[in-house]
């Protein structure tokens, strides 16, 4: 199936709301919907699109999956409640670390993830709400991605030949999918979603599952949230477009107080990008990367070393995994 581009410069996002919510509210009838909010710009978008299209009858949830950043399931559910929007907050911490326990592979934990998500927890959702239709946030990066083979993103499944409908008991929504995220910015700001929301930095579908290398463990999720928050606290006012921290899988040797400590290894990335396409590692001042990595090693248990990555993409991506 091709998808044709809406690019930036032809994006006339008055008419597209109107017209993507007339086609949302035509596809779902007199029926309900139910959708999943993780605060990113993608999904923020798709949800006030949803709501405006649906009102009460989009049953919209933030999915706890114990992968997320520090405070994620409150400050969204905070945000949207603040927009009139309200957001059930779903415990499946336990039903996503059950599905990773052991995957290493890094395409069989986003398959794990996806499962989880789309068959057990969401499906449950269905079940209970009545719901016939999922709207998501899919858009044309995630299936040029997905296509090309160069990672499967959790939400692409028809361009691989997937029919929801047989797979999950249920039929998914995408009215994002001819866009950029340029062009999702835009549209979450013409929503009414506050700056902070529309020019959050992208947030990878797998969270902080992305960020481990290696078997996703409670443990591991927790180093790794922890780095996340030093270097989001230090490189917010860069203008980048994305930062993040990735634990490495294999110890390193350090040194503390004079004596060997085996201990972890996380990797910095941070990158100047318009639209994920391409991307060129962040010009950093030695005295940021200095700073961000004297305090990982005193914040972060058990890490002795920190990398910055400098390779551009292609050939390698933004995230890890």
């Amino acid at each position: 199936m091709s998808i044709k581009e809406i690019t930036l410069e032809k994006f006339n996002v008055t008419d597209f709301i109107e017209e993507k919510a007339k086609e949302i509210a035509a596809l779902v009838g007199d029926g309900v919907a139910i959708n999943a909010l993780s605060g990113g710009v993608d999904s923020s978008a798709v949800t006030m699109l949803g709501h405006k299209a649906l009102g009460e009858r989009l049953k919209t949830y933030f999915i706890d999956n114990g992968i997320m950043r520090e405070g994620e399931p409150q400050r969204i559910a905070a945000l949207f409640k603040s927009l009139g929007v309200q957001i059930e907050i779903i415990d499946a911490q336990d039903e996503f670390f059950n599905a990773l326990k052991g995957v290493i592979d890094p395409e069989e934990k986003r398959e794990a993830i996806t499962q989880a998500f789309y068959k057990d927890v969401f499906g449950k959702l269905v079940k209970e709400s009545g719901a016939k239709h999922l709207l998501q946030g899919t858009i044309l990066t995630d299936v040029d991605e997905t296509v090309a083979g160069i990672k499967r993103q959790h939400n692409v499944f028809e361009q691989l030949g997937i029919d929801p409908q047989k797979a999950f008991g249920y039929k998914i929504i995408e009215p994002l999918i001819q866009l950029r995220k340029d062009g999702v910015r835009k549209l979450a700001a013409s929503l009414g979603l506050p700056e902070s929301a529309y020019n959050r930095m992208p947030f990878p579908g797998p969270a902080l599952a992305a960020r481990v290398i290696g078997e996703v463990t409670k443990k591991k999720v927790s180093i790794v949230r922890k780095a996340t928050v030093v270097v989001e606290e230090e490189l917010a006012s860069t203008g980048a477009f994305q930062y993040m921290a990735i634990l490495h899988q294999d110890r390193v040797t350090g040194m503390r107080d004079g004596k060997r400590d085996f201990g972890l290894q996380i990797e910095l990335r941070c990158w100047d990008s318009i639209d994920a396409r391409k991307a060129t590692p962040t010009e950093l001042p030695y005295d940021v990367l200095y700073k961000l990595a004297d305090r990982i090693v005193d914040e972060v248990p058990g890490v002795v070393s920190v990398t910055y990555n400098i390779t551009k993409k292609p050939p390698s991506t933004i995230e890890a995994i």
